[in-house]
């Protein structure tokens, strides 16, 4: 039997010695990478774990001492040793196991959200929690990785944390010199000097904290051992929070992911196990592929444009305009509040910023996109990429909250494209504006075909038209293509429909609203919230039209993949044909009772 089989909780875990504890290890990162492989996942955060995770479920007894992992992508083998090993098989898959922490999987999950450098909040709170309510013996960990460490919250933590006292915690600072990519900024260079032996103190223990001597290996499972429990015992004993500086290899033990240099094989999608190369399908042109290459192909045709990533070089697409253009890309880390400010810097100094943001992300520089860019007219391009729903990565990545936010903004114009050519086009008029801020959103995945406009009205491209103009159907962005299927089924039934595609959605165009005014009814179709989305905002200025908004509900959306996260929301051909043509019957019904008054 392999000792991995044995493992069913962390206690199990305490009954190994050191030379079993090397083949459980082994055993964890082969049975990591054929799970992986087959399902798709992170794969490299993961691997360089395992002799840590060990280690932690060794010395804290989880779930009284909680520990909470910044960021979550790197707590499979935390999942694997908490009773679920066997959920593997449907890892990201809709109904199995999320890929990041999950409270409604185990006890030994504190938090769901995925966000990066929220750890050390996290922990603060718990405990202060835990003395307030005289649970003296518990001492919450915070698992923090490098790349975390370069977003702002994690340092308004440790401004906090570090006058703590009667507060033990333990923080485990995860340096393996990258978050997705290389680690950038003052702090990297600070870490390596650590590594380096070169350094002359540590900014952590400026700050207060107990540091532990180190760094330590963090694939040495004894040293590991040693260096947790002392820095529990310190915790425990002096009331304060203690660091441990642990270096790990992302992707150890698996030869594709160390030879990886772009990303350790950071996330991967179904891949073969043997070389960790993506298993032979036709590549199909994505959307962030797209946008990288449209993106590098204005920057050499304008010189005023720039970029900015937050820790996403690559997922993003910038990799190519960073290749050619090496001055005008700025990656400033997990700290995407930054990003947008350091963005209306470079506007007020005469560049066109391009920000490019994972949507979900975009959420937490709202405040700076509002108050730093658009309060003054600033023109900065916002690209939001995974916009809409995101599928397998779950409920914190799900792009569904942008356009109801953003609604907000004064001045700020949004764009929705529905393929590769409007995605170029919009992206070109937007780099073009100087008014002020510009926004474009485009969900993750491939490209759906092009589907091009026969007519346009005002600034409304018409898809179909129709000589009987019952119902205007609105599909926003890539909802288009559903719209134009929902548009031949209602066909069927007899019912008249006109499709459009707003191309940019905020402001709504007056085109629309007069569009609207000549049919009897308008039909919304967007992958963003119903409430505060591109639907409300039509539904302000049609007057007295009647309007369906269709979207995602007001709910935290569970992982799957795109198709079925959507189905879950309603938003396929037929449950959207059948919603509407009992809306389109009961419209008559009005209609005729109000002849009859």
């Amino acid at each position: 039997m392999k000792f991995l089989d044995l493992v069913r909780c962390p206690a199990d875990l305490r009954e190994f010695g050191h030379d079993q504890l090397t083949v459980l290890a082994e055993e964890t990162r082969r049975f990591l990478v054929e799970a992986v492989c087959r399902s798709g996942g992170h794969l490299g955060p993961n691997l360089g774990v395992v002799e840590l995770t060990i280690a932690l479920h060794r010395v804290f007894d989880s779930p009284h001492d909680p520990i909470v992992w910044d960021t979550g992508h790197q707590s499979y083998v935390h999942k694997l040793f908490t009773g679920r090993r066997d959920d593997f098989g449907r890892l990201r898959r809709s109904d199995g196991l999320s890929g990041y922490p999950n409270r409604e999987e185990s006890v030994h999950d504190l938090n769901e959200n995925s966000h990066a450098t929220t750890a050390l909040s996290y922990v603060d709170g718990l405990a202060k929690a835990f003395r307030l309510r005289g649970e003296h013996a518990r001492v919450p960990v915070a698992v923090i990785g490098d790349g975390a460490m370069t977003g702002g919250m994690a340092w308004e933590a440790l401004n906090n944390i570090g006058v703590a006292r009667d507060r033990p915690m333990v923080i485990v600072l995860n340096d393996n010199t990258r978050s997705y990519a290389p680690t950038v900024g003052g702090f990297a260079d600070h870490l390596a000097r650590h590594r380096a032996g070169t350094a002359h103190a540590s900014v952590f223990e400026e700050m207060g904290l107990v540091v532990r001597p180190g760094p330590v290996d963090g694939h040495d499972l004894t040293a590991l051992e040693e260096a947790l429990r002392d820095a529990r015992e310190v915790a425990l004993r002096q009331r304060r929070p203690v660091l441990v500086h642990c270096v790990t290899v992302k992707g150890r033990g698996y030869p594709p992911a160390e030879a990886d240099d772009a990303d350790c094989l950071h996330a991967v999608g179904v891949v073969d196990p043997s070389t960790g190369k993506p298993v032979s399908i036709a590549a199909k042109p994505t959307w962030t592929g797209t946008f990288g290459d449209e993106i590098a192909a204005l920057a050499a045709e304008r010189p005023e444009v720039v970029a900015i990533t937050a820790a996403m070089l690559r997922p993003v697409g910038l990799h190519r305009f960073a290749s050619e253009f090496p001055d005008r890309v700025f990656d400033v880390g997990m700290a995407e509040q930054h990003a947008v400010t350091s963005a209306a810097g470079l506007a007020m100094g005469g560049m066109h910023p391009v920000v490019a943001i994972y949507a979900t992300f975009f959420n937490r520089a709202f405040d700076q996109a509002l108050m730093d860019v658009a309060l003054h007219r600033l023109p900065v391009t916002f690209v939001l990429d995974r916009a809409g729903v995101t599928g397998e990565d779950g409920a914190s990545h799900h792009g569904v909250w942008d356009l109801s936010l953003l609604n907000l903004v004064p001045g700020l114009r949004i764009a929705a494209p529905r393929d590769a050519s409007t995605l170029r086009a919009q992206l070109r008029e937007a780099v073009a504006d100087t008014t002020g801020p510009t926004l474009l959103r485009f969900p993750k995945g491939g490209l759906p075909a092009d589907l091009p406009a026969p007519l346009r009205i005002g600034g409304v491209d018409v898809l179909r038209a129709t000589e009987t103009p019952d119902v205007l159907l609105v599909g926003v962005g890539p909802m288009a293509h559903l719209a134009l299927d929902v548009a031949d089924r209602l066909q069927d039934h007899g019912v008249g429909v006109t499709v459009v595609d707003p191309c940019w959605v905020k402001p709504v165009d007056p085109a629309l609203v007069r569009l609207a005014g000549r049919h009897r009814m308008v039909v919304t179709v967007e992958d963003n919230l119903v409430a505060g989305g591109v639907g409300s905002a039509v539904a302000q200025l049609v007057g007295d039209v009647p309007v369906r908004n269709f979207g995602v509900p007001p709910a935290f959306l569970r992982h799957g993949s795109r198709a079925e996260v959507l189905a879950g929301c309603g938003l396929t051909a037929q449950d959207l044909t059948r919603e509407i043509v009992a809306d389109f019957l009961s419209l008559d019904v009005i209609e005729e009772v109000a002849r009859v008054r």
